[in-house]
């Protein structure tokens, strides 16, 4: 018998020893039979939001409005902040405006010298330090606000840790009174991702369209930005390998990306490396500019909430991924349940080409949701409208793409008493929604309201309004049964007979994390 064969009983015998030891050992609870235990659900404590440069006309007025609901769970300490994205790029005086890069060995955007001197750097961290916060919450269930004036008010990084983080948002809202874009242009500001849908963009004559990437991290982060219209992929002279410095924004030109005029466009943003903010940027010449938030994820089915009672136009915007094509059954979500426009019953999305709809006035007058469902297979798709309100030279236009529901909570900041609109849509069954208005920014108690949507319906409900308000309030919803629910808000303000107007979805505000529970299991040596 050789040395290995008594090495091989050795350990075998070890490893019995072992395994019995377990066996008899065992802690208790830790059967075969028993179940896992449920994870436990917290609060998140740390929140990161990113903000796009709001406007470049000097006559904008940009508001920043910060709010984050009462969680239970939290601690009594934290903090948030919401502050300039500081360029950290190798060369400062570099451009910032065009997105150009090639996405190799780490270049920054129009950099082609690679040579700074150390005044620079110095003058770069300077310029860091001295930045100030926009806006800086002290408690949960009030909203902070703050403003800026002009046309060179930069993108914002914000985080917030502890009692901030669970479901903050930020809601970044700008008036311009006149010019290309004129009206009111609200976005929410978004956590950082690697990968973003925007039906709904275009590079026509009358549309100055950017996408706006917002680099939070210490590194830089590069993206492929690509276009598809109504024949499919556009060719781009520019957009593989933009890099996004650390720390930064950059506002990108669509029509700097491609020659093609198109109407109607499906912006795809795919982050390489590292992770970015992105949003779309779209102004009219005649008929006004909103922002156009990220689509959800591509799927089979999909709902738009929250189109306005008295939208005197609305197109349709879809684009289906890969080379299958989907046929979608049209439907609107009205106060009396589900409705089949008249002529606009299906409509077939070719694969990898967007596809767009005029629906008119489809709303005649009462709230509405768009629902889209698959007719025979179920194809991938992402969508979003555009929604006119308004008449001849006094139209103004907001975009609103399809939702994910509001899940367990979701937030709404920066709303008025007459000026703000909350649309709710049920299409899967009846449900049950709690609304609360928060105290506001200024004064104000908190006050509640619960209301019932049927099944298959769109509800415009009666704002609940905090007694004694001053300032701005916040909306917070939360389902309180298991039927999907999906929620809108629109802001409206009418400047000089124009009817100013925008609207924000409110997916879940992903304010807590599920944690699995572990417990000491030496059953795991026998598997």
């Amino acid at each position: 018998m050789n040395r290995t064969t008594l090495s091989l009983i050795a350990a075998t015998a070890a490893l019995a020893a072992v395994t019995g030891f377990a066996t008899l050992n065992e802690p208790k609870g830790a059967g075969p039979d028993d179940s896992a235990k449920a994870a436990a659900v917290l609060p998140v404590e740390r929140t990161s939001l990113l903000c796009p440069a709001p406007s470049t006309s000097d006559i904008a007025q940009t508001s920043y409005t910060s709010f984050t609901p009462v969680t239970k769970g939290t601690g009594g300490d934290g903090t948030a902040e919401l502050a300039a994205a500081t360029v950290e790029s190798a060369d400062p005086a570099g451009d910032k405006t065009s997105g150009k890069g090639d996405g190799k060995s780490g270049d920054t955007a129009g950099d082609t010298s690679g040579d700074t001197s150390d005044k620079d750097k110095k003058t770069d961290k300077g310029d860091k330090k001295s930045e100030k916060p926009v806006v800086t919450p002290k408690e949960p269930g009030t909203p902070a606000t703050g403003d800026t004036d002009g046309g060179e008010s930069p993108a914002l990084v914000g985080t917030a840790e502890g009692k901030f983080a669970p479901g903050w948002t930020v809601q970044e809202t700008t008036e311009v009174a006149a010019g290309s874009g004129r009206g009111l242009q609200g976005v929410t500001c978004t956590p950082a991702d690697t990968e973003f849908w925007f039906p709904g963009a275009s590079t026509a004559a009358d549309r100055t369209d950017y996408v706006h990437l917002t680099n939070p991290d210490d590194s830089a982060a590069v993206a492929d930005i690509e276009l598809y219209g109504k024949d499919g992929a556009l060719q781009t002279t520019v957009g593989e390998g933009i890099t996004v410095p650390p720390h930064s924004s950059e506002p990108i030109l669509l029509s700097t990306l491609t020659d093609d005029k198109e109407d109607d466009l499906t912006v795809h943003v795919n982050v390489r490396s590292g992770r970015v903010g992105a949003a779309v940027q779209a102004l009219d010449d005649k008929l006004g500019g909103d922002w156009l938030a990220a689509a959800t994820d591509p799927a089979a089915g999909l709902v738009i909430p929250g189109i306005p009672k008295d939208a005197t136009a609305v197109r349709l915007i879809a684009y289906a991924p890969g080379d299958a094509d989907a046929d979608l059954k049209v439907q609107l979500a009205s106060p009396s349940g589900l409705i089949t426009p008249a002529g606009h019953e299906t409509v077939h999305v070719k694969g990898g080409m967007t596809t767009a709809v005029d629906l008119g006035d489809v709303t005649r007058g009462e709230a509405g949701s768009i629902v889209l469902t698959p007719t025979d297979r179920s194809v991938p798709v992402v969508a979003a409208v555009r929604v006119l309100r308004g008449k001849g030279a006094n139209q103004e236009s907001a975009f609103i793409p399809a939702s994910a529901p509001v899940g367990t909570r979701a937030s709404a900041a920066d709303n008025t008493a007459k000026g703000s609109t909350l649309s709710l849509t049920a299409p899967k069954g009846t449900a049950k929604v709690k609304v609360t208005a928060s105290a506001g920014s200024e004064g104000g108690t908190a006050a509640s309201k619960t209301y019932t949507i049927r099944s298959g319906t769109t509800q415009d409900v009666e704002l609940p309004v905090p007694s004694g308000l001053k300032g701005t309030f916040a909306l917070t919803v939360e389902p309180l049964t298991d039927t999907p629910v999906y929620a809108a808000r629109t802001l409206a303000a009418t400047e000089e007979g124009v009817p100013g107007f925008t609207i924000q979805t409110l997916p879940d505000d992903r304010g807590t994390v599920e944690v699995p529970r572990a417990d000491e299991n030496m059953a795991v040596l026998q598997k």
